[in-house]
């Protein structure tokens, strides 16, 4: 079973290489109706740490027209999204590539839109970097990075969940831990993203979306 840190386990059965992320299916539609929202545009849309792929087989389907490219930093959570994509049968996943979101080797763009979900506060502080600096070089002009998960803001009073998921985080790993909105807006900054949009979510996550300036 996934935790709030994203961990799942394999399906089972037949279906070995599925994993399964129960926060996924809590989760999905009330991200759909925010890309609903920001993403109305046919295009491509980069998922970046894609995880057990059921989030890319809820919003395919959900938004044909959209062409989703999965992607993950694990081999087995590229072989979990495959099978999913397998499964599905749609036509509008592309097959899920292995990437690091800390490098700089990124898929060429102009991408349309970028999707991140549960990623920032399970992974060293690089990983953000790398979010928002690959975001910049392959974003088009007007291309959102649309950001999931657990924040801090400055001047609002934290929930005292997310207090204590950031302290099993760092126990977990003293690299991990739930960021604050502020130093993202200062990452995307840096690389010509403007904040446009706050999403208050289900159990105390943002939907946070960043635009690319001409």
């Amino acid at each position: 079973m996934a935790d709030r840190a994203g961990k799942a386990r394999p399906a089972g059965g037949e279906g070995a290489l599925k994993r399964h992320a129960p926060a996924t299916a809590r989760n999905s539609e009330a991200i759909a109706e925010v890309l609903a929202a920001e993403l109305s545009n046919p295009g491509t849309v980069l998922e970046i740490a894609s995880g057990s792929g059921e989030h890319a087989v809820h919003f395919a389907r959900r938004f044909p027209h959209f062409i989703w490219q999965p992607t993950d930093a694990d081999p087995e959570a590229v072989a979990s999204i495959e099978a999913w994509r397998e499964e599905s049968r749609l036509a509008n996943i592309a097959q899920p590539v292995l990437h690091d979101a800390a490098t700089e080797h990124w898929p060429a763009g102009p991408l349309d839109a970028i999707f991140c979900a549960n990623m920032i506060h399970i992974s060293p502080w690089d990983s953000a970097m790398g979010l928002f600096a690959g975001a910049g070089r392959c974003l088009a002009p007007g291309g959102k990075l649309v950001v999931y998960g657990p924040f801090f803001e400055q001047g609002v009073e934290p929930a005292q969940s997310n207090l204590d998921f950031d302290a099993s985080l760092r126990s977990r790993d003293p690299r991990w831990g739930i960021r604050k909105v502020e130093d993202c807006d200062r990452l995307a900054r840096d690389v010509r993203l403007e904040r446009s949009a706050r999403h208050e979510m289900p159990a105390n996550n943002l939907t946070l979306v960043w635009t690319r300036r001409p």
